[in-house]
């Protein structure tokens, strides 16, 4: 029986194939740092804010979490079950201000734009978030936090 292994010592890459790779390589960074800067990436402005609602949002000791107005202190909405959009943003946010060591309670800003764009800011460490960036339907579970109290 051969148990023995193929031997990959000796094994040269081409001097050719490797300047190709090389040069491919350097082309395509080359192509990326143009493309920045010719300010295809630069933002588009922002339409005019419309409604601008500023929330706190609390895990409670059932699994759910509080949606809390920050300017009169109503319970805006409960999250319940899996809701896991909301959930995964929200989460990413805080693991944020927890990184950054930023107080908790600094509420957060939904913005409803003219044009029809929803956009979750945090004030405290300047992240956003472009919700319409998620689909429609994930847009309306933060659009129905915008609505009036006791409008469903």
């Amino acid at each position: 029986m051969n148990t023995a292994q193929p031997s990959h010592r000796g094994m040269r890459i081409p001097k050719s194939l490797a300047l190709i790779a090389v040069g491919g390589l350097a082309a395509l960074i080359l192509f990326v740092a143009d493309f920045v800067d010719s300010g295809k990436l630069t933002r588009e402005t922002d339409a005019q804010a419309v409604i601008t609602k500023q929330l706190r949002f609390e895990d409670r000791s059932d699994g759910s979490i509080a949606v809390i107005s920050a300017t009169d202190g109503r319970v805006v909405k409960v999250i319940e079950g899996e809701a896991g959009f909301v959930r995964g943003i929200l989460r990413a946010m805080a693991r944020e201000r927890r990184i950054k060591e930023v107080n908790q309670a600094i509420p957060f800003e939904l913005i409803a734009r003219a044009d029809g764009r929803l956009t979750l800011l945090d004030p405290a460490i300047g992240n956003r978030i472009d919700l319409e960036s998620f689909g429609k339907d994930n847009v309306i579970e933060f659009a129905v936090l915008l609505k009036p109290q006791g409008v469903q």
